[in-house]
């Protein structure tokens, strides 16, 4: 029997189009962290990014994440995979974390934001459980300048369940709740052609064995392609941040 790795189970766990690529990419934007940081994932889904980054870079990794039955999974994997001692998930809001002020030394998020409709409370929190000086990753979803985006879509079947801010006013919510903005980049095109490839990929040869259309069901292959077709039709960009909490 193959071990179960991080990286083995890589295309069911990271929770976003770009799996393991976009996690990554997200801890190049947060920067390598050290052995002895804390780490928090707002949003972790059921701890794929979480474990690859406890993994590569042997720091300690909390996660929130708001599904118990999430939760759940994340432990079983954080076992299966020997990371339990550095990785955990637990049941919590992003809007009131289960967490001290000044807990941890970075936080990054992917792809939650624009499920909050709170926005500034999102921020506000994130700030609050950062250590002065601590910094902030952020790879989300953003509004388009040509409306709604196709649903149903990743994160939401229905439009009520999408709350996009455009990137410059992102930044003013950030700057809103006490972050300092280091980077805000649109990433739309780089994310465009692998998500083309990927495309091609499935109109070729059909869903990969392994993907999130195995963990969330055979809709999840048409909500991606909704949120593709977004992103091309300019409904939709994909952001990149980088803020501090002002030391």
């Amino acid at each position: 029997m193959a071990p179960v790795t991080s990286e083995a189970l890589a295309p069911l766990d990271h929770m976003h189009a770009r799996g393991l690529q976009a996690t990554r990419e997200l801890a190049d934007l947060l920067g390598p962290p050290r052995a002895a940081e804390r780490i928090l994932d707002i949003g972790a889904g059921i701890g794929g990014p979480a474990r690859s980054i406890a993994a590569t870079f042997g720091c300690i990794v909390t996660g929130v994440e708001l599904k118990p039955e999430y939760c759940a999974a994340a432990a079983a994997l954080n076992a299966a995979t020997g990371l339990a001692e550095r990785v955990r998930v637990v049941e919590g809001n992003a809007l009131a974390l289960p967490s001290p002020d000044g807990d941890f030394d970075r936080a990054y998020s992917h792809n939650v934001v624009m499920c909050v409709a709170d926005k500034l409370g999102f921020w506000r929190e994130a700030l609050r459980v950062l250590r002065p000086g601590g910094t902030l990753a952020v790879i989300a979803y953003a509004a388009g300048p040509k409306g709604p985006p196709h649903h149903p879509c990743p994160w939401a079947v229905e439009p009520s369940g999408t709350f996009l801010s455009a990137p410059e006013q992102t930044r003013t919510e950030l700057e809103a709740a006490g972050f300092e903005v280091a980077r805000l980049r649109d990433t739309t095109a780089e994310a465009l052609l692998t998500l083309r490839k990927a495309r091609r990929r499935v109109e070729q040869e059909g869903p990969p064995p392994l993907g999130l259309h195995v963990l969330v069901g055979p809709g999840m292959v048409q909500r991606q392609a909704n949120a593709a077709r977004s992103l091309e039709e300019v409904h939709l960009a994909i952001m990149e941040v980088l803020a501090r909490r002002p030391a």
